[in-house]
């Protein structure tokens, strides 16, 4: 390996790796802030200009956009030297990247339709995609976790990587430059009041958690989520406490949310088996989940018990005083229930947030084999 590209938002790690490169004698390319950073920490680096001869222009829009650069991640070793050599252009043989933070910024409240369209990225994917091609030759690498395993696969090879790895890392980075495009797709549709169904959808998700295993011990499984995630839902909610959630839990504390949120007084429900076992509505959730409870109080038992009000101390202490329950999915905690809850530390609490309004249009993806 004699040179390296790169060009990065999320810099965890990246100092680092660029030394360990460096140390190997690898020429380091870089772009803008990257390459400031790296410079900054003393190492030697080639801004992409300098290498190309041609300026950054159009406010960062072209930058990496060049012959010399995707010349040198596409480039076939033993086949085109030749025209590379008539060109100029020389071999890039490691590419780490990783692209501009859109979903991050078109999260932010108030951020322009303009903000949102400057930090759709271009160069990245395009030399991601063309370096993932060519991974007979290239190693491409798109996150800061795999930066040790690179450098383990470097210290093994010789300076070098296997084929099977660079295979496995260009998979990886075929499948980070689709779940981007489907995310810049749908806010796109979203801005514009594209409405209907699009002939083709690409669904950007990104892998939150391996599980134990799937709905059966035999299975596997692993729990994956939009990179925006709606506020009021399992994979957006935020873990309060508890042992890891199972392929179960996750599946039955949705089951036990979808329905709780169709009520608008304080309603309380209870799920076992994929299947409502106590729903209610009263006057608190106290009285709530009493009734709920009462429905069936042998199928409440491991069950996982949903909210839509805030749960308070003394609500929280009944329910385990009453019996035994795997996951409490609740909008919040109001002041002491959390300490009533540690009294347990294996039960689950997961914490959605207030409900928001039901967005427009808002979908559901259920899905089915082959689907």
């Amino acid at each position: 390996m004699r040179r390296a590209l790169l060009s990065v938002s999320d810099k965890s790690g990246l100092i680092e790796l660029a030394r360990a490169l460096a140390a190997r004698n690898v020429e380091l390319l870089s772009t803008g802030g990257t390459a400031r950073l790296l410079a900054g920490a003393g190492l030697t680096v080639t801004e992409v200009a300098r290498h190309t001869g041609f300026p950054e222009i159009m406010d960062g829009r072209v930058k990496t956009l060049h012959p010399k650069i995707h010349g040198g991640l596409l480039g076939r070793r033993g086949t085109d030297d030749e025209v590379m050599r008539d060109h100029g252009i020389e071999p890039i043989d490691l590419l780490v990247v990783n692209l501009y933070p859109f979903a991050a910024t078109v999260a932010k409240p108030g951020v322009s339709y303009e903000e949102g369209v400057e930090n759709i990225d271009i160069g990245g994917p395009a030399m991601l995609r063309g370096a993932a091609k060519n991974h007979a030759d290239v190693t491409v690498v798109v996150d800061p976790a795999d930066y040790p395993a690179l450098l383990q696969e470097m210290q093994a090879h010789g300076g070098a990587t296997s084929r099977a790895f660079r295979a496995r890392l260009a998979a990886k980075a075929f499948g980070h430059t689709a779940c981007y495009d489907s995310l810049v797709s749908e806010w796109l549709r979203q801005q514009n009041g594209v409405e209907g169904f699009p002939a083709e959808l690409g669904v950007g998700l990104t892998r939150l958690a391996t599980l134990r295993y799937g709905e059966n011990p035999h299975q596997q499984a692993a729990f994956y989520r939009h990179a925006r995630p709606a506020p009021d839902s399992i994979a957006g909610a935020r873990f309060a406490q508890g042992k890891e959630l199972s392929f179960n839990n996750i599946a039955d504390a949705d089951c036990a949310l979808e329905c709780v949120r169709q009520f608008e007084g304080d309603a309380c429900v209870i799920v076992k088996h994929a299947n409502p076992c106590g729903v209610a509505v009263a006057a608190s959730a106290r009285e709530a989940y009493e009734l709920a409870y009462r429905t069936d109080p042998t199928s409440a038992f491991g069950g996982i018990i949903a909210f839509n009000r805030p749960l308070d101390a003394d609500t929280a202490k009944l329910i385990l005083e009453r019996q035994f329950v795997e996951v409490l999915v609740v909008p919040e905690l109001l002041p002491g229930a959390a300490e009533a809850l540690a009294a347990r530390p294996n039960v689950r609490v997961l914490l959605t947030g207030p409900p928001p309004p039901p967005p427009p249009g808002r979908r559901e993806r259920p899905t089915v084999a082959g689907a």
